[in-house]
């Protein structure tokens, strides 16, 4: 089973849009399930994101293909009746069935999971929300930046002192819950593997953004006191700060208690150990200004490479900031197959960003480019079923668009 695909054979329709529905499918799909991705006969808007600032605007569709690669593509009018025959054959064909519309619209086009269970009760229905699945924001839209970040605390705690709540970057949020969604749906499957029975999972932007400020939101729990917002000039503790390197490479360094000794000597500052402001915790706590002002004057005086080879001496936690132009050239991404392959997708995207989980000893599919709109609309109804003559009718009736509609 050296190179099996975990999940061949398992039948995914990914009803989602945007990003952290549809990135859980292509963890999936990374791993050989065979996902059909379906949207309307207009395309999802998320297909024109390279041309929606502020994402980085480009001539190539990156961020369709990257939350849609090694799928198949379906046009579906959802809100045409003719179309309920075909999402009745998806669901019966499916495993796994992901959705993300609201509440509401969900009830109006019937695809609760009230609505879709009895056509295939071993079905694992993952959904996803902004907000959760009850409460009085149950029904609102959210997206990862007002759900994940702003809601959740994390872009509270994102900033500096002084400075307003930044704008995130966007997609973290969400691929980040789409890992917690992959999750929730291996974890259904592999119940229904013990009972036979098919689940209802779900997860929310909101509580994966809590969770990743877990720490923070377990202290207010409890009552914690809370430090201000990072000051870097005047931080709570100096040994976990940024710093600036004399290249003017910034970087973020955490020395924790036990490599004090060896940090102090290895950046030629020995004396910082018996120093009188420094030699007691309170002492310390005092004067983190003062001692803050020292560390950046000692890291002023040389560029990045020499701090790297120090911090590495002495096995201490550093890391310099990268800007997404300088990330891609790490070796570290490519070595460790981070980043791999694109077949297909044209234009300058020959590569792509792999899910973040491996299997040792599985290679995952090769990446290949997302559908185009309803590419394969033909292909899969007739795999469902669907005769010549019905699959006219569906073209007839709006539900599915004719091939040349759909070619976008």
């Amino acid at each position: 089973m050296a190179n099996d695909n975990i999940f061949s054979g398992l039948k995914v329709v990914d009803l989602a849009s945007f990003i952290a529905g549809p990135s859980a499918a292509v963890i999936l799909s990374d791993f050989g399930a065979d996902v059909i991705k379906v949207e309307p006969p207009s395309g999802e808007l998320w297909r024109h994101a390279n041309h929606l600032p502020p994402q980085p605007v480009a001539d190539d569709a990156y961020p369709w293909h990257l939350a849609n690669r090694n799928k198949r593509g379906m046009a579906l009018d959802l809100k045409s009746p003719s179309a309920h025959q075909v999402l009745e054959k998806l669901v019966k064909w499916a495993d796994v069935l992901i959705v993300n519309t609201p509440h509401p619209a969900r009830k109006k086009l019937k695809i609760e999971y009230e609505d879709v269970t009895a056509w295939n009760p071993r079905l694992i229905y993952a959904d996803i929300t902004g907000f959760g699945d009850k409460g009085p924001d149950a029904n609102l839209p959210g997206f990862d930046i007002t759900s994940y970040w702003a809601r959740s605390g994390l872009l509270s705690m994102t900033r500096d002192a002084g400075a307003p709540p930044t704008w995130p970057v966007a997609g973290s949020g969400d691929n980040a819950t789409a890992v917690g969604l992959y999750s929730a749906i291996v974890t259904a499957l592999y119940r229904r593997e013990r009972t036979g029975e098919g689940a209802h999972v779900t997860t929310s932007l909101l509580a994966e953004g809590v969770w990743s400020a877990s720490v923070s939101i377990q202290a207010a729990l409890c009552d914690a006191k809370f430090f201000g917002p990072h000051d870097r000039m005047h931080p709570a503790n100096a040994a976990m700060n940024v710093y600036r390197a004399k290249d003017d490479t910034w970087f973020v360094l955490l020395i924790t208690p036990d490599k004090v000794d060896a940090v102090a000597k290895a950046i030629g500052r020995p004396d910082l150990l018996t120093d009188p402001r420094f030699s007691d915790p309170a002492k310390l706590m005092a004067n983190m200004t003062e001692l803050t002002a020292i560390l950046d004057q000692t890291f002023c005086a040389e560029p990045m490479s020499h701090w790297y080879e120090v911090f590495n001496g002495v096995h201490v936690t550093f890391g310099a900031v990268r800007g997404p132009q300088e990330v891609i050239n790490d070796p570290q991404l490519r070595a460790n197959d981070i980043i791999v392959p694109l077949d297909g997708a044209g234009g300058k995207l020959t590569s792509t960003i792999s899910s973040p989980l491996q299997v040792h000893g599985v290679t995952k599919v090769p990446a290949k480019r997302a559908p185009k709109i309803g590419e394969h609309n033909e292909e899969v109804l007739r795999q469902l079923g669907f005769t010549a003559t019905e699959i006219d009718v569906l073209h007839e009736s709006g539900a599915i668009p004719k091939a040349k509609e759909s070619a976008a």
